[in-house]
């Protein structure tokens, strides 16, 4: 029986393909977690979250939460060598809506590839002899441009930096962007964006067209690279006028924050979308390792490793915006921004300041574009093996495997030419505040945790850890697994709801009514699958008399019984023989 497991697994290994090595498998993991969340969300957080008091919170959710989540998925994805949708079929039946509520959620992550766009469009104009962001002397420069110079201490240069508009947002807005009044106005397609949009779904496709085969080969350059571009911009920005401040402002502990709810909650979010949990993308990666690789010590490894990262890159980042804000001689807060006002606003204008602009601006495009191409290509390998896991002889044969991704890639790229019109910006926003919302992500968590460790039992997935690795994990992971999970997930699910607000862009843009609304559907179209499908199985054994409601939680028998079983069977047959044998003497 032993054997013809063996034998079983390695046949689908064959099939889906595996990891030549795990060194592919942990820079793809590490390319994945290590991504935007820290570079230009942690570092903000930091700093409006009480500095280095937020380490604090970040520390209890990362321990308590972010590694045993990960361990949790990772060794789920390695046991069943399955995608998101399938793998509960062998553990979970009842709550296979968990996986189809990841490909909603993995369908609205697409979108993110417009950060990518937007970073190679930059990156571009980065080799101009004159940074466009820095100048006002432009096609679409407005009379109130203010140009990109170190400031004089006099109050009058002081008034005039408070009634105008900076020449970086108005080439983020009126030159990469085009703004419009509103997503009513999409206005048409911008086709310098376009292609830009052209390229990253190329090198997307040509990424995992041959699927863990050729992702695992690129992630060598994607993976590592922003390492080393954090580096040389880390050292560059130590040695600017201002730094020590920006640093400062990074990491001055204000411990009265601590008393504060809501930064505890923004620090396990923090949590989730940078380790890249409660998204099926972990237990897909993990799908693709050899059965007895070593997912317990890969865990502490890598968590480790991402939130090193995000403390790291703090330290970039601000050091840089303290030289900014020294230079345009205002305090750090007032150039301190997250997302995509610090990666295409505040850093493009900081690096315009320096010595060499045009390098330091190519280094930090060049570092955003590999964080977005390891993101964006393993999502979308992630989605199309679940795709393919789910109808296994339709796309197991030669060949189909290139077609069809080159067909996602080809129709997601139509798709997302939305994000490129005029009123993109607000498309996307939608997107990104409703589809992939902490609100999706929480309740995924909590229904992942309590039909594993509840329904299917946490004492198997102690077992399976340990008959794959040899270890057997602390006891400290079953009580977060059945206790600390789902009760965190469940408070910040349920806060969500109580603090609601609807989304204004830039604070002053008021979406329609009917933009809120698709934005709900969006939000519970993932979600719903849960109960749905939860439902629909209910009633499918209902009206079965043979299937019973363990067969809901438990698919024929766990693995632990099944390897009891088979040493069981193969001592009786040593016993027989041996009988045998002796009577035949």
């Amino acid at each position: 029986m032993n054997r013809q497991r063996r034998k079983e697994r390695q046949r689908r290994a064959e099939d889906r393909g595996q990891w030549a090595s795990k060194t592919e498998y942990l820079l793809v993991v590490a390319g994945q977690v290590v991504g935007l969340g820290n570079v230009w969300r942690f570092p903000y957080l930091c700093y409006k979250n009480g500095g280095g008091a937020f380490l604090v919170p970040y520390s209890v959710f990362a321990v308590l939460f972010g590694i045993p989540l990960f361990l949790l998925e990772t060794s789920i994805g390695q046991y069943t060598q399955e995608g998101f949708a399938t793998y509960w079929r062998k553990l979970c039946p009842l709550a296979q809506g968990v996986g189809y509520g990841h490909i909603i959620i993995k369908m609205f992550d697409l979108s993110f590839i417009i950060i990518e766009t937007w970073a190679l469009f930059y990156l571009m104009f980065s080799f101009s002899s004159q940074l466009p962001w820095a100048t006002c002397n432009n096609s679409w420069n407005t009379a109130s441009c203010l140009t990109l110079e170190p400031l004089d201490a006099n109050s009058t240069n002081r008034t005039i930096l408070k009634n105008t508009t900076s020449a970086a947002v108005e080439f983020w807005e009126r030159r990469v962007l085009g703004m419009s009044g509103g997503i009513e106005e999409l206005g048409s397609v911008r086709w310098e964006l376009a292609l830009c949009l052209l390229v990253c779904w190329m090198f997307c496709y040509f990424s995992i067209w041959k699927s863990v085969r050729s992702s695992g080969k690129v992630a060598y350059v994607t993976a590592t690279f922003p390492y080393v571009m954090l580096v040389i911009l880390l050292i560059r920005g130590a040695t600017l006028p201002g730094a020590l401040d920006g640093i400062y402002y990074y990491l001055y502990p204000d411990i009265n924050r601590l008393a504060n709810f809501e930064v505890w909650i923004e620090a396990g979010s923090q949590i989730i979308f940078s380790g890249s949990l409660a998204s099926g993308t972990l237990i897909v990666l993990a799908s693709y390792n050899d059965y007895n690789n070593n997912c317990y010590k890969d865990c502490f490894w890598i968590c480790l490793l991402n939130s090193g990262t995000s403390f790291f890159a703090g330290f970039v980042i601000f050091s840089v915006l303290g030289f900014m804000a020294q230079s345009q001689g205002v305090t750090v807060d007032t150039v301190v921004q997250s997302g995509p006002g610090l990666a295409f606003i505040a850093y493009p204008q900081a690096t315009a300041l320096m010595p060499l602009p045009q390098f330091w601006t190519v280094c930090f495009f060049l570092m955003l574009l590999f964080l977005c191409v390891d993101t964006q290509f393993v999502t979308v390998e992630c989605l199309i093996t679940s795709i393919m896991d789910l109808f296994p002889k339709l796309f197991r044969k030669r060949g189909r495997h290139e077609i069809f991704v080159f067909i996602i890639c080809l129709i997601f790229f139509i798709i997302h030419l939305v994000l490129v019109t005029d009123g993109g910006i607000y498309i996307f926003q939608l997107f990104d505040y409703y589809g992939t919302t902490r609100f999706c992500h929480y309740f995924m968590a909590f229904c992942e945790c309590l039909a594993l460790s509840w329904g299917f039992g946490a004492d198997l997935v102690i077992n399976i850890i340990e008959d794959m690795t040899g270890q057997k994990p602390n006891a400290f992971f079953k009580l977060c697994w059945k206790y600390i999970i789902p009760l965190l997930s469940l408070i910040s699910f349920i806060l969500y709801l109580v603090e609601y607000k609807n989304l204004k862009f830039n604070d002053w843009y008021i979406y329609p009514d009917w933009a809120y609304i698709l934005g709900w559907i969006m939000m519970l179209s993932s979600v719903l699958m849960v109960p749905l499908w939860a439902t629909g199985k209910i009633l499918v054994m209902i009206k079965t008399p043979t299937l019973h409601l363990s067969s809901l939680f438990h698919p024929a028998e766990h693995p632990t019984l099944q390897r009891r079983n088979a040493e069981q069977e193969e001592t009786a047959t040593e016993l027989i023989s041996a009988v045998t044998t002796w009577r035949d003497l």
